[in-house]
Formats: structure tokens, C-alpha cells, sequence
């Protein structure tokens, strides 16, 4: 009775090395009840090693997973603790374990310097938002060709739309940019991306995809 009871307790508390996509791609499925190795083994496999810290991916890790509503197995991470001068805009394919995209993206005008210092969810202040967001459609508007984007965190950076966040490409958020100034432009709140991959990028990401942007 005794063995019994213990293969019992051990067939509850085995830790899954491989999970499937049919599983984790359930918008139930959380690593907030799932062991940590799950997210290691993700991390790993991407070799996100020395590239984006391990830490701010869990966070991006478990903000995917508890997004409803998204439609893509792609990842977002916007790791706002690094310079401007630093590539800190990592696109990662969770279906394939892969690093798609490492670029530079702009902060907010009232953020900081080269580097981001403050946020804000609040209407014209200029300042980046930090939080889960989930992309929609594509349009072209005074910075061409542009994607929506809609605030998940509530207090955080629900004011998303009223505040026109978008992400959309721009000539100040390139490397050139910085090698002339030694420091990346900057926004009024929009994640802008280097122009030669910005409409590559947001055509991957856009209609449900989520980004995480932390500092």
C-alpha cells in the first residue's frame, strides 16, 4: 500500500520535460502554474542566452500566456533597461524556438535621454508605456505605414489608442542615427523601429500577436 501511495505521488509531481503545442498554446495554460523548467527549455532552445535577459523573458514568457485573445505563437520583448544605443526589440517565435528579430527601438521624447527613466500611460505626456500589449491592424498614417496597438495593463498602458501608441518606422531610430549623434531619436511615446525593418517586422507581428515592454 505503501508503494503504491508513493507512485502515486510521484506520477503527480513529475516535472514535464516537453510540452505539447496543443497545450501551451491554450490560453489557460500559465507559468504560474506550470514548473519553471517549461520556461527554461523555451529560453534555451531560442538561445536567448547573453541576448535577453532570463528573467524579463519569464515575464514576457507568462504575460503571453496570459493574454486572451491572441493568434500568433510570436513574442515581443521590449527590454527598456537598455540604452537606446543597445538593440533591445527581440522578436521570438515560440512555435519554432527562434530569435527572429534583434533591433533598435526609439523611447518617448519625455522618457529620458539615451536612457528611459520614466513612463507613462497618461494622454500627451509623450512618455513610453511599459505593460502587455496586443497588436491589431496596419495603416498608413503620418508615419507611414503603421501598426495599432492595445494596452492590456490596466492603469499601465490602457490608454494605448486615445494616446495613438503605434509602432511605425522611423530615419531617428536606426544605427546610422546613433553613429551621427551617438545617442537612438526619440519618439512621443511610439515604439519606433529602424525604417529598413520596420514593415517586415510589423507585417509579422501585427493581427494578435503580444508584446511585453518592461525596464
Amino acid at each position: 500500500m505503501k508503494k503504491l501511495l508513493h507512485l502515486l505521488l510521484l506520477a503527480m509531481f513529475a516535472l514535464p520535460l516537453h510540452v505539447s503545442a496543443s497545450v501551451i498554446n491554450n490560453p489557460s495554460y500559465t507559468t504560474q502554474s506550470n514548473p519553471d523548467i517549461i520556461v527554461e527549455d523555451a529560453y534555451n532552445k531560442a538561445n536567448l542566452k547573453g541576448i535577453v535577459d532570463y528573467q524579463v523573458f519569464k515575464e514576457g514568457y507568462n504575460a503571453y500566456y496570459n493574454t486572451p485573445g491572441r493568434k500568433k505563437q510570436l513574442l515581443t520583448i521590449i527590454d527598456y533597461s537598455k540604452p537606446s544605443t543597445k538593440e533591445r526589440f527581440f522578436v521570438i517565435d515560440l512555435k519554432r524556438h527562434k530569435l527572429v528579430y534583434k533591433t533598435f527601438v526609439s523611447h518617448g521624447v519625455n522618457s529620458g535621454g539615451k536612457q528611459a527613466t520614466s513612463f507613462s500611460n497618461v494622454v500627451n505626456s509623450r512618455q513610453t508605456s511599459l505593460g502587455t500589449f496586443l497588436t491589431d491592424t496596419t495603416y498608413y498614417g503620418g508615419n507611414g505605414y503603421s501598426l495599432r496597438l492595445d494596452g492590456l495593463t490596466p492603469g499601465i498602458n490602457d490608454n494605448a489608442r486615445r494616446r495613438y501608441i503605434v509602432i511605425h518606422g522611423a530615419d531617428y531610430a536606426t544605427e546610422s542615427f546613433i553613429q551621427r549623434h551617438g545617442y537612438l531619436g526619440r519618439s512621443w511615446g511610439c515604439p519606433a523601429l529602424p525604417t529598413e525593418l520596420s514593415r517586415e517586422i510589423i507585417d509579422m507581428i501585427k493581427g494578435g500577436s503580444v508584446i511585453y515592454a518592461t525596464a
